[in-house]
């Protein structure tokens, strides 16, 4: 049962809510991505190259700006200055042919079960996905589970983050915004990096072991974990 101090849940998306395999996830999502980009004369190993180059410009975001800004402006410093252009291009690939991507994951009826659920029994219910992707990408998997950015209270976006996993001031971010201290916050997620980053910014952590992401092999014999279906009945739902 989640412990009586716990008022809100954070979830992760992908590989947590979404089970995926996330090589085949990312090789199915740049290759739609650079089919689109291809009549713009983009090549796909340069346009890849970019868009990573974008990442990691997020994920060691200072807090100075928003993420979307941060890779815009790594993305154009790789491509140039006229890849600006594409902004639009992305965001119509991400509301349409990023459907395609689907493919490579799989369904879990038991997340709109979760999600509903713990807002049945007055939980604030969070999205905590890493903010690199933007907002239009995030309803677009969201809706693959039957679930819409307003079945949260708050959804984290590219638009909307100034800092990314693993960097606790990610979720400094949103205790701030969803106005919780973090003895009152369980983050349930599936990368071991990415999600236990939450307990330095004083939130508990459940993590979901079907898709678990432990590539550092950390030790996580004192941390609560098991399958979703095992946290759904650890939630008393």
């Amino acid at each position: 049962m989640l412990e009586k101090t716990i008022t809100t849940v954070l979830f992760d998306l992908d590989g947590t809510l979404l089970p995926m395999d996330l090589d085949a996830f990312i090789h199915t999502y740049f290759g739609l991505l650079a089919q689109k980009a291809a009549p713009y004369g983009y090549e796909p190993k340069p346009l890849i190259d970019g868009v990573w180059k974008g990442m990691g410009a997020m994920i060691q975001n200072d807090g100075a700006c928003p993420n979307s800004q941060r890779f815009w402006q790594a993305f154009c410093q790789e491509m140039g200055e006229e890849a600006a252009k594409l902004q639009p291009v992305f965001d119509e690939f991400y509301a349409k042919e990023f459907e395609g991507a689907r493919r490579s994951v799989k369904g879990n009826p038991l997340a709109a079960q979760a999600v509903k659920g713990l807002k049945g029994k007055g939980y604030t219910v969070i999205l905590a996905t890493n903010p690199v992707f933007p907002l239009v990408a995030v309803q677009k998997r969201l809706s693959w589970l039957g679930l819409t950015p307003e079945d949260f209270a708050l959804v984290t976006s590219y638009e909307n983050s100034n800092a990314c996993k693993p960097n606790p001031q990610y979720y400094r971010e949103i205790l701030e915004k969803a106005g919780k201290s973090p003895r009152e916050c369980l983050m349930v997620g599936n990368d071991a990096k990415e999600d236990l980053a939450a307990r330095e910014a004083g939130l508990s952590v459940y993590l979901v072991t079907d898709c678990l992401l432990n590539p550092q092999g950390l030790d996580l014999s004192g941390v609560p974990n098991g399958s979703f279906r095992d946290f759904v009945a650890y939630a008393g739902l």
